[in-house]
């Protein structure tokens, strides 16, 4: 049965390459970064500021992390001083949509879940 519905979905199998990636944008930073970033270029502490829970460390590795999958570019500027400011990549950008789509979700569903959660913990009190 699975054999039919990756041959009707056009989808195979999520290889372990796949869910690395996927696990690396769908942490726990990377979706808001992503999603500011989208929006304008930041530097750092106006991601920190953006973010206001997210540690310097977490998103110094978020960034570094999305840099090296080609989602974020490091732009050093050279004013006085030298500034760094993160962008979004054109590979990135194509991520906007479907960063979107989840956000909206999320925001519309999150009752539901709530719900659904609330009686599952019930059962099982």
């Amino acid at each position: 049965m699975r054999d039919t519905d990756e041959a009707e979905s056009g989808h195979s199998q999520i290889t372990a390459p796949q869910r690395e990636l996927l696990d690396q944008l769908l942490d726990k930073w990377s979706l808001q970064v992503l999603d500011r970033l989208c929006g304008r270029p930041s530097r750092f502490n106006e991601l920190r500021r953006a973010i206001p829970v997210v540690t310097q460390k977490s998103l110094t590795a978020t960034l570094r992390r999305l840099e090296r999958n080609g989602m974020v570019e490091r732009v050093v500027t050279s004013t006085r001083p030298i500034a760094v400011e993160y962008r979004i990549t054109p590979l990135g950008t194509t991520l906007q949509d479907l960063i979107d789509a989840l956000l909206g979700w999320s925001a519309t569903n999150l009752p539901a879940v709530e719900r659904a959660r609330e009686r599952f913990d019930d059962e099982r009190a």
